[in-house]
């Protein structure tokens, strides 16, 4: 089961930085688990993006201020991107517990087995004990 991987736009958004961070941060090796995907582009792990100390959901830096009579300055975050923002908060929740569940699935038929697999060992055992016991010496 693969990671929750994000394009460097979404985890540009998701980490309140900006695409070029990204890439330079990828570029310098911080992202060690990066692949390119031949039609999304550059898909970075959510947990790359975690332990190269990016916080998921983190606010975007303020707009610089805008110049003395240029108007009034676009919002630096409209309803847009805060339902984008929790969409992809979802999407990493429901990806996350869904590779949790898989894992949890995997752990639990790998038991199974090897104990399947213990119980033949034991009865080989047992079966090469008795035909020890009954070939003469």
């Amino acid at each position: 089961m693969t990671r929750p991987m994000l394009t460097q736009r979404e985890a540009a958004a998701a980490c309140g930085v900006s695409r070029s961070t990204i890439r330079r941060r990828r570029e310098a090796g911080d992202l060690p688990n990066s692949v390119q995907d031949a039609e999304r582009g550059w898909m970075v792990p959510v947990d790359d993006l975690l332990a190269a100390g990016f916080r998921l959901n983190a606010p975007a830096p303020a707009d610089p201020p805008a110049p003395a009579g240029a108007g009034p300055a676009a919002p630096a975050e409209g309803p847009d991107v805060a339902a984008l923002r929790a969409e992809l908060e979802d999407r990493i929740r429901a990806e996350h517990a869904l590779a949790l569940a898989h894992a949890e699935y995997g752990q639990k038929l790998a038991e199974a087995e090897a104990e399947h697999l213990r119980a033949q060992l034991a009865e080989r055992g047992e079966r090469i004990a008795d035909l020890q016991r009954r070939s003469p010496p």
